[in-house]
């Protein structure tokens, strides 16, 4: 039979001869009595859930004392058990109360309670006033309860039985209170490894914009020094040929005038004086253009509105420009954005130059499908004559002369997208060109149609 079948038969069972019947009855029946009022303690004491374990641990002792009509009580851990378990020790007075501090109560209990703590809990000795029950959790001796108690004999077997009960009681508490301080100990744990984690995640998101930040402006680096080498050639250019030519026509055109006056060719003399203020203006123009291309620039051109807003003030002196964007902007890359840049630079050179327009406006509008930048003027432009002179322009052999058109024609198609002129809103010529989204690069004389022959950007 188990040890605790053993327990229960001695807490129920009378067993006595017939002729000592009522008395043994009486002791079992006191005896059941205390068992019962014992289990009662425990039983209030178990559902005091929200006490932790210090409250079932105290009526623990409380039972065992009352149950022996013990002064002193004590209940202790091993301190090679549980570790994480609190509390490791309960000391219960005469008065019922716990007491904490060891050093407040006798030597002789004190030294009950050092050699629970030290790991040793035996059983009873009859000449000792004081009953020992171990304490197990698992097959293990985890500790003890120790009572002195007060009764006129010596206890029975049947009180350490209660005692074995309660004491076991008490180790199953102290388990689930380790248990409870293990988890809570990994809950604490894993919340410091997630604020560690929350941490990281912040501060790579932080290195990730950094870094963003950094790509960002080795862009603009490279699409501004393209801008910055195709400006200065440019200048360069314009001064070193057109603008000396435009100076070397003026200077003939000056003597011819002079001849045309000496002759008499009053005719001749005032078409030579017109022409010679048109190249006057042009010479102007060209000077106007070449300050533009090299004054010093903002060093903040980060989008394709940005470097339009540059293309634009090169030509404010001489047209009311305005600049509308619509749509969310996208970064294409720097020589996306300078292609489409020169179209417009180009486009905007065509009104100045021969559209006699006061003002333009160019719009860059984002679409899901597709990037459409125009320029509208309110010159004296004809949709239909520049179609007519793109189509000639591209059955011309392309000498660098007069290939305005089909220049900005070629860099759309170049990035797989179409021009058109249609009728401004403001009277004059809107030039249109429409880019599908994403942006896919095709070599210069190459099918459109044919994806082998598209290299998306």
């Amino acid at each position: 039979m188990t040890e605790g079948a053993t327990d229960l038969s001695r807490l129920t069972g009378v067993r006595s001869g017939k002729n000592s019947y009522y008395p043994a009855y009486l002791r079992s029946t006191e005896r059941t009595q205390r068992a019962v009022r014992a289990m009662d303690t425990i039983s209030r004491a178990v559902v005091r859930t929200v006490e932790g374990p210090r409250g079932l641990l105290e009526e623990v002792a409380k039972a065992a004392a009352d149950h022996l009509d013990a002064d002193w009580a004590v209940l202790a851990l091993a301190d090679s058990h549980l570790e994480k378990a609190r509390p490791r020790f309960v000391v219960i007075g005469p008065d019922r109360r716990s007491i904490g501090d060891p050093t407040e109560v006798p030597e002789n209990v004190r030294l009950e309670l050092s050699a629970i703590r030290s790991g040793y809990a035996g059983p009873s000795a009859r000449t000792d006033v004081w009953v020992r029950v171990p304490m197990y959790l698992e097959g293990r001796r985890v500790g003890g309860l120790a009572a002195r108690h007060g009764l006129a004999e010596d206890p029975e077997p049947e009180d350490l039985a209660v005692l074995r009960i309660l004491a076991n009681q008490a180790a199953v508490s102290l388990h689930t209170s380790e248990q409870y301080q293990a988890g809570l100990s990994l809950h604490r744990r894993a919340q410091r490894l997630h604020e560690e984690a929350r941490a990281q995640a912040r501060d790579l998101a932080t290195r990730t914009a950094e870094l963003e930040a950094a790509e960002h402006r080795l862009a603009v680096a490279e699409q501004r020094e393209l801008v910055d080498a195709e400006r200065h050639r440019i200048a360069r250019e314009l001064h070193d040929s057109v603008t000396q030519y435009v100076l070397s026509a003026g200077m003939a055109v000056e003597v011819a005038r002079g001849e045309a006056v000496e002759v008499g060719a009053d005719g001749v003399g005032r078409q030579l004086e017109t022409a010679k203020s048109l190249t006057q203006t042009a010479v102007e123009q060209l000077r106007s253009a070449i300050f533009a291309l090299t004054r010093p620039h903002s060093e903040s051109v980060a989008s394709l509105e940005d470097l339009l807003g540059e293309v634009v003030q090169h030509h404010r002196s001489l047209l009311d420009i305005k600049v509308l964007v619509a749509g969310r902007s996208l970064g294409l890359g720097p020589d996306v954005h300078h292609e489409v840049a020169r179209v417009v630079g180009e486009a905007l050179f065509n009104v100045v130059t021969h559209a006699a327009a006061k003002r333009a406006v160019v719009r860059v509008r984002w679409l899901p499908e597709a990037l459409v930048v125009s320029v509208s003027d309110d010159g004296d432009g004809e949709p239909a004559a520049l179609r007519r002179m793109l189509q000639l322009e591209r059955r011309t052999v392309r000498d660098g002369r007069h290939q305005g058109l089909a220049n900005m024609d070629s860099r759309v198609r170049g990035l797989g997208g179409t021009l058109a002129f249609r009728r401004s809103r403001l009277g004059g010529v809107r030039v249109s060109m429409r880019v599908p989204l994403p942006v896919v690069r095709v070599r210069p004389g190459l099918d459109l149609s044919d994806p082998e022959e598209a290299q998306p950007c």
